[in-house]
């Protein structure tokens, strides 16, 4: 299977996990903000074990010392957390690296870490985080994607199903979705439809 899936669901409780997992979802970001390392121990170490022997594949988030302290795999940063990671520290664990960018400054300091994948967004207006960056719009991953070439580009921010097909089309090979899933009356049979979609456009 490709890494990371082409839906990539993000959430910030190993209750939501645990639920993905149980649907078969490949790629699961477990995001918690503001936490001391002790706190992100017990919520990752808590959610790896979810996790654990089944086939979806967990990505911590900002947490780098506490996913190598775990022996997790893959961890994502965002440009602040990158400035402070020792991404050589992260690389010899053997952990993949994914690594948010939102301007062409930020992607050439991505680049210059060898990541596993690039992230770009907000796509689209999002009310999750406040944001100092304005919507990219979909043109724009046509051309992050020739930018970065066969490194994989994952599209996120305010994205819903009704935009994957035209997301995918114009260079996506992933999708990260937030309150499409956490937000949705329906979680369970939204995460089915993008499932479904992914397997599709494969």
């Amino acid at each position: 299977m490709p890494y990371p899936d082409r839906f990539y669901p993000v959430v910030d409780t190993v209750e939501w996990v645990r639920r993905l997992t149980a649907l078969g979802v490949g790629t699961v970001q477990l995001r918690a903000k503001d936490l001391d390392d002790a706190s992100a121990m017990i919520l990752f170490r808590a959610a790896l074990d979810v996790t654990k022997g089944t086939s979806t594949k967990l990505v911590v988030n900002d947490y780098w010392r506490v996913a190598i302290e775990l022996k997790a795999q893959h961890l994502h940063l965002g440009q602040e957390d990158l400035a402070e990671a020792d991404v050589d520290a992260i690389k010899k664990a053997g952990i993949t690296l994914g690594l948010s960018t939102h301007d062409e400054d930020e992607l050439e300091t991505a680049l210059r870490a060898e990541p596993d994948y690039i992230a770009l967004g907000p796509i689209f207006f999002t009310t999750l985080k406040s944001m100092r960056f304005e919507p990219q719009g979909i043109p724009k991953i046509t051309t992050w994607k020739k930018r970065i070439g066969k490194l994989p580009l994952v599209a996120i921010g305010g994205i819903k199903f009704e935009h994957a097909a035209e997301i995918f089309a114009a260079g996506a090979d992933s999708i990260a979705v937030v309150s499409d899933v956490t937000q949705n009356s329906d979680p369970d049979a939204r995460v089915r439809q993008w499932l479904g979609l992914s397997e599709q456009v494969a």
